[in-house]
């Protein structure tokens, strides 16, 4: 009846290098009845799991997965756990306030703090470490467009303490990449082993109690009830967490649009090696280009390393085929040995790939219609690790009634409308793609600011 066990560790470098041994959980014995179902074992439902379950005891709660826990963004993601929100300040402060903006990113901020603290207190070794993020700057446009984010984010009411600029040495101190004419910096975002972590979590999650059924395919989704391949479970509540694979899911084709991330990573280098390049204290990086990249130093000595650029796929299909890009995987090992010549003798030694999950307005949000039951978080837009940690609190005090700050952030409830019918989003989306990449291309040869990247933007960051 279940589906044949996949090679789970060739997933990812984190999958490959995690202490586990991936032996799928027994898939729903059948018919059931619970109090709170909760659809998709990522961190948004893990988290959801382990608060709700701390929060009443007494609540019967089930998670289900159509895989095994931490198949998806979950465990493949870039490693930064950080308090980057997708929604744009603007929309944030329409949907509430300046200081409802304000309290959301303050909560993001704190949220970092509280992944690491719970995986301390749960024994969960995710390789946490909060060194920050730097940020790059390697053209005169690009530092410029540093200087108005960090001027932004100090007219909205941040300090020096959550992000300031760097001169080009210090920028080169913390990361020796060429060139280098300045950069910021903010400590607000740690680095993790993210399959540790939500491995980690699915051990805890199920040693408290909960029941956590894998290679449980769901069907569909509706009031009271949740249609899987082993049959009906009925619950009072039923929240989603299915993130970039909302698609699958009947009657949610056009509501989070699966898009897909690359990374590679490098051997272990050696000590002289990382003389030479910095990253001491572990920062997060990145840079100031269009087309995001983004990279961690790994706690066994790697760079590991990220970015967009491979194809949204029509009618929002997701195939194991698509994890794999060999343009993709050139371009991103090109462009990290351009930052860093020094890793011109560097063996990349892993390649993997994974669909993220994308609204239409670029909003994440969390919610819980009371009237039906149906509960949901999600669209991240590759900013989850911290942000699923948020969600699970906040959904737990969205089904406990729990009386808290979260519950008034301006995400929760936020409802975006869904993409367009096919042919036109995967026109949209992929030209959008194409335009941040040429939108670099611009700069380079203009030295201005693109912009079509400005005409675009609505469509490529939802700003």
């Amino acid at each position: 009846m279940g589906r044949p066990l996949t090679d789970y560790r060739s997933l990812s470098l984190w999958h490959a290098t995690v202490d586990d041994d991936f032996t799928p959980r027994p898939s729903l014995p059948g018919p059931a009845s619970y109090d709170v179902a909760i659809v998709g074992a990522g961190l948004t439902g893990l988290w959801t799991a382990y608060y709700l379950h701390r929060a009443d005891p007494t609540l019967r709660i089930v998670v289900l997965e159509a895989e095994v826990a931490g198949f998806g963004a979950s465990g493949r993601n870039g490693g930064w756990c950080s308090a980057l929100f997708p929604t744009s300040w603007q929309k944030l402060v329409a949907a509430s306030s300046e200081d409802g903006a304000r309290r959301m990113l303050r909560a993001m901020q704190e949220t970092v703090r509280e992944v690491g603290r719970a995986a301390a207190a749960e024994g969960i070794d995710a390789h946490f470490h909060q060194g920050g993020t730097v940020t790059l700057a390697s053209s005169q446009v690009q530092l410029e467009r540093l200087r108005g984010e960090v001027a932004s984010a100090h007219a909205r009411g941040f300090t020096e303490e959550d992000e300031r600029l760097l001169e080009p040495d210090e920028a080169s101190a913390m990361l020796a990449a060429d060139p280098v004419l300045g950069g910021t910096f903010t400590p607000h975002c740690a680095v993790i082993h993210p399959s540790r972590l939500v491995r980690g979590l699915a051990r805890v999650v199920e040693a408290s109690g909960v029941p956590l059924f894998e290679h449980t395919r769901v069907q569909s989704i509706a009031p009271g009830r949740v249609e899987t391949d082993f049959g009906t479970v009925r619950a009072e509540i039923v929240l989603r967490a299915t993130e970039g694979y909302t698609a699958q899911v009947a009657g949610l084709r056009r509501a989070v649009v699966p898009v897909y991330s690359l990374m590679v990573a490098t051997e272990p280098l050696t000590d002289e090696m990382w003389e030479t390049i910095g990253l001491a204290d572990r920062p997060s990086f990145t840079d100031a280009r269009h087309l995001i990249i983004y990279g961690q130093r790994t706690a066994d000595g790697r760079l590991a390393f990220g970015g967009r650029g491979a194809p949204y796929h029509y009618g929002s299909r997701i195939q194991p085929s698509y994890d794999a890009a060999p343009r993709v995987f050139h371009e991103l090992r090109t462009v990290l040995r351009e930052m860093l010549p020094q890793l011109r003798g560097a063996e990349f030694t892993h390649q993997w790939g994974g669909c993220l999950g994308i609204t239409r307005d670029w909003s994440a949000s969390v919610g819980l219609d009371r009237s039906t039951g149906l509960g949901w978080a999600g669209g991240y837009v590759g900013d989850g690790v911290a942000t699923t940690n948020l969600a699970g609190r906040t959904l737990t005090d969205l089904v406990t009634g729990g009386d808290s700050d979260l519950v008034t952030l301006p995400w929760v409830g936020h409802r975006s409308r869904s993409w367009e019918p096919e042919p036109l989003r995967w026109l949209g989306i992929n030209a959008g793609l194409r335009t941040m990449s040429f939108a670099d291309v611009e700069e380079r040869w203009t030295h201005r600011p693109s912009t079509v990247a400005r005409l675009m933007a609505p469509l490529t960051t939802g700003h």
